[in-house]
């Protein structure tokens, strides 16, 4: 009991004295003094120089960037998007705004495991997952058009893990 006793009237103590020491306190700042802002002469005026009006002068057109985007990996037997490929793509819906009337082809590919109309279906479910994500980022589905190729076309071994995985991919370029 003489525990209790003790304990409260502390506790109280120790509430009011975190209180008062958790007010904000208002820092006072010294104002600064105003800087002197430097002069600057009034302009000489120069008579402008003629341009010549040759077309032989004219700049080149600049060239365009290379718009093809790869790299844009799945998992085993699956349509759903890894999430390291979102900055991929998130690039690639950046760069396709920038060129609105230029339309792309998303192809899908496989790796060589299961059958030929699973990967090809498998292909086809990659191809519009990535259509999806650029249409949700902004991108015209006007702009894009699908195409699944399967295990038709593979960019390394099938016979590794790692050449499979680099198989099971959608590459993005644009329509020539």
């Amino acid at each position: 009991m003489t525990t209790k006793t003790y304990f409260y009237p502390v506790l109280i103590a120790a509430v009011i004295i975190s209180m008062t020491a958790c007010k904000s306190k208002k820092m006072v700042a010294k104002p600064q003094e105003p800087t002197p802002v430097a002069t600057t002469p009034p302009p000489t005026e120069t008579k402008p120089v003629e341009q010549p009006t040759s077309k032989e002068e004219e700049p080149a057109p600049a060239p365009k960037p290379s718009l093809k985007f790869s790299n844009i990996q799945f998992e085993f037997n699956s349509g759903v998007l890894r999430t390291d490929a979102y900055p991929v793509l998130d690039q690639a819906a950046a760069a396709i705004k920038q060129y609105p009337d230029v339309k792309f082809m998303i192809n899908g590919h496989s790796s060589a495991e299961g059958s030929t109309e699973h990967n090809q279906q498998l292909s086809e479910e990659r191809a519009n997952a990535v259509k999806t994500y650029l249409v949700n980022a902004g991108v015209s589905g006007d702009a894009l058009t699908t195409k699944g190729y399967g295990e038709s076309k593979p960019i390394a071994p099938n016979d590794t893990e790692a050449g499979r995985a680099l198989n099971r991919r959608v590459e993005i370029k644009p329509i020539q």
